[in-house]
């Protein structure tokens, strides 16, 4: 079970709050979307632009990720946004979310959590692969072999950087369902650097499901909030699945334990 963006239907999303619900719902990884800022650093952060989430100073919280520093960047608090849209799950903690550093997630999940990064538009911020095997390197994760962390990216280019810099960190390759089809040269395609698909889940049946196993490849479909479509899903094989929802899906996966990992 991988949290979106953390436990992001009933907290705000990319926050501590989020991170915290998903790990006491059952989730096995905290999914985390990368972004660059003007002085190098990793933050988590799903818009390039900030304007939809946070709120402070304008000169600090408007704008594109990547023109701010990440000392500007916790001027804006995230939270507020969330209990604006959703004033049935409103926390007064809410108003004092930051935006995190990707150091300041590992450093407060340490052990206790797994950890599914995705490379945010790498084409727009070059440096993102070198800055996050770097960083993965200072906390022992880049080549532990256990699988605490998976890189996730629309981008095949950045998937064969990582694969290029650290052979062994698993890497997963999403398929948007507007995007190229699931076909044999996407797959073979992905079979050189990837140890996984993550396609829209409306994609995703039995054929996929054969051709990509028959590749040694696991399928992660995203994001999935639905019960019904969570048990499709499960049902088919599905080897893990992006939700918003991380309690909806403990409830499923007690009755689906999804299935084997192929290759094994």
């Amino acid at each position: 079970m991988i949290a979106h963006r953390g436990a992001s239907a009933e907290a705000p999303e990319h926050t501590f709050a989020a991170y915290d619900l998903a790990m006491a719902q059952g989730a096995d990884y905290l999914e985390h979307d990368l972004q660059l800022t003007a002085d190098g650093q990793l933050v988590v952060l799903h818009d390039d632009v900030l304007d939809r989430t946070a709120r402070g100073p304008a000169a600090s919280c408007t704008g594109t990720v990547r023109t701010k520093t990440a000392a500007q960047l916790q001027d804006c608090e995230v939270g507020s946004w969330f209990d604006e849209a959703h004033p049935e799950l409103a926390d007064p903690s809410h108003a004092d979310q930051r935006i995190p550093t990707m150091r300041q997630v590992l450093e407060r999940y340490g052990e206790d959590a797994r950890f599914y990064i995705e490379t945010k538009a790498p084409e727009a911020q070059p440096g993102m692969e070198e800055a996050l095997v770097a960083l993965l390197d200072e906390f022992g994760l880049a080549d532990d072999g256990t699988g605490r962390v998976v890189i996730q990216s629309f981008s095949p280019d950045s998937l064969r950087a990582i694969h290029a810099l650290r052979p062994n960190l698993p890497l997963v390759l999403l398929v948007s369902a507007t995007g190229p089809p699931i076909d044999d040269a996407l797959l073979d395609d992905a079979s050189t650097f990837a140890t996984g698909i993550g396609p829209a889940a409306t994609l995703v049946n039995g054929a996929v499901l054969t051709e990509a196993s028959e590749r040694c490849l696991l399928v992660h479909p995203y994001t999935v909030d639905d019960p019904l479509e969570m048990q499709r899903l499960l049902d088919l094989g599905v080897h893990g699945l992006f939700t918003n929802r991380p309690a909806t899906m403990a409830d499923q996966l007690d009755a689906h334990p999804g299935g084997d990992r192929p290759c094994a």
